[in-house]
């Protein structure tokens, strides 16, 4: 007995010396190590459901101090869960963001604390960004380009941009992924996975299952960078006809499934008002624009941006052509979205609980929630141009439906009187508005009070 324990512990003696030995010449980081990972964040989901369990068990349900205590405990879990997401990084931090956005389904406690995800994204070394770009491009940094910024333009939770210089003098955007996020992203999914079932488990009122199937859909498409440049470059031909919109080109020649380089385009963000004011850009133009923009997304192709927030859509003045350009960036996850016959099967779930409602259908009301928010930043919702845009877009893409279906040349020619004549409605509605609101409407408003006094 005594010499088959002398003989394990000096087994377990050698192997925990190599491993040592491993790891002092080989730094790997706790963060990367999937049990480390695991257990962090089964404790995070324990200590959560045990305060919720504790917390809520002896004050009486409804009343002014359960509400009280209700809010207290959605914030310590909140800030428990961003304190996971920042630790173990990579898919943790990509699903928070998202958690952080669903302002229509969440506590308010758990949105405003989760949003700063979208400014704690990791950041790789400039050693790993080299070993992926020697990975995938067969090429060190300084045979490919003339110049590499070490600091990134923006880190996200799954990738940076570093601004370069090609040999020809053009410059670029390089989007190069995190390292280690492609081999932990599946096994951190089966973690979120087990994790939420065990929550559901606890809490059967619990409806966010759904987040799994969506990382398990989402992340490959994501994780794959010649999809979001085969992407970029269909909603760039889709649109071709506004000359208001700027897709940066791609380069596949220096693009792969981990790296894309793109043109490099600046603009300030399109909800930054003193950028706009500084620059001489017209806030009501760009309302008006990006109205057009994803109506024409939703309702005529039914392709639809899937991350619509104000750091994906820049803004900027061509002093040349003395234009403004919208700048559309991160083309990564797009949805097909038959809005034309889907519409009707999702209008009676609307009022039942928002996280029953489609996830192309939460996609359109979050793209919706962009707009507001960007009018309401730039000051512009009085002019409702971006509901007018949307009309428009929806009689046309009615029509062409209609015309798809119809064989007659009668019916058709009446469908495309019937499209003309309420597409002149809208315009001169418009128009009317315009008047009434203008200082020529005022005036003139004025001056027929004025002589409906004097009679």
């Amino acid at each position: 007995m005594a010499v088959r324990l002398l003989k394990v512990s000096s087994l377990a003696t050698t192997v925990f010396a190599a491993s040592g030995f491993y790891l002092y010449n080989n730094y790997v980081d706790p963060n990367d190590i999937s049990i480390v990972r695991f257990g962090r964040a089964a404790i995070t989901t324990a200590v959560i459901s045990y305060d919720y369990l504790t917390s809520l068990k002896t004050v009486p349900y409804g009343t002014e101090d359960y509400w009280a205590v209700k809010s207290k405990v959605h914030l310590r879990s909140a800030e428990r869960l961003k304190d996971l997401c920042c630790a173990n990084r990579g898919t943790f931090i990509k699903v928070g963001q998202h958690l952080g956005a669903l302002d229509y389904l969440l506590p308010e406690e758990y949105t405003s604390t989760l949003k700063i995800l979208h400014s704690r994204a990791p950041q790789s070394s400039l050693r790993e960004i080299e070993q992926v770009i020697r990975e995938d491009l067969g090429k060190e940094i300084a045979q490919l380009f003339v110049s590499f910024e070490e600091s990134p333009q923006g880190a996200a939770s799954l990738a940076q941009v570093h601004k370069a210089v090609l040999h020809d003098g053009r410059t670029v955007a390089v989007k190069v992924q995190h390292p280690k996020v492609q081999t932990q992203s599946s096994k951190d999914i089966l973690v979120i996975e087990f994790l939420l079932k065990t929550v559901t488990w606890l809490f059967p009122d619990f409806g966010f299952m759904w987040l799994v199937e969506e990382a398990k859909k989402n992340m490959p498409l994501e994780l794959d960078f010649l999809n979001e440049g085969r992407n970029a470059e269909r909603v760039a031909n889709m649109l071709k006809h506004f000359e208001f919109l700027k897709v940066p080109k791609i380069h596949w020649d220096l693009s792969t499934k981990r790296i894309l380089t793109m043109e490099f385009v600046e603009g300030g963000q399109v909800n930054d008002l003193e950028y706009m004011k500084e620059n001489c850009i017209d806030v009501n133009e760009i309302s008006r624009n990006l109205g057009k923009m994803y109506s024409e997304m939703i309702f005529v192709n039914g392709f639809v941006h899937c991350d619509p927030h104000p750091g994906n859509v820049l803004v900027k003045k061509c002093p040349k052509a003395n234009k403004t350009e919208i700048i559309l960036l991160d083309h990564g996850l797009y949805q097909d979205v038959e809005i034309r016959t889907n519409a009707a099967l999702y209008l009676p779930q609307i009022s039942e609980l928002l996280n029953k409602v489609p996830r192309e259908m939460l996609l359109l009301l979050k793209t919706n929630d962009l707009l507001r928010g960007i009018e309401t930043t730039l000051q512009t919702r009085a002019s409702a141009s971006s509901f007018f845009n949307m009309s428009r877009c929806c009689i046309r893409a009615i029509a062409k439906y209609q015309k798809k279906r119809s064989r007659s040349r009668y019916k058709k020619m009446q469908i495309y009187f019937s499209e003309a004549f309420t597409l002149w409605q809208i315009n001169l509605y418009e128009l009317l508005l315009w008047i009434r609101g203008s200082t020529l409407g005022n005036w003139i408003v004025s001056f027929l009070n004025h002589i409906h006094y004097v009679h």
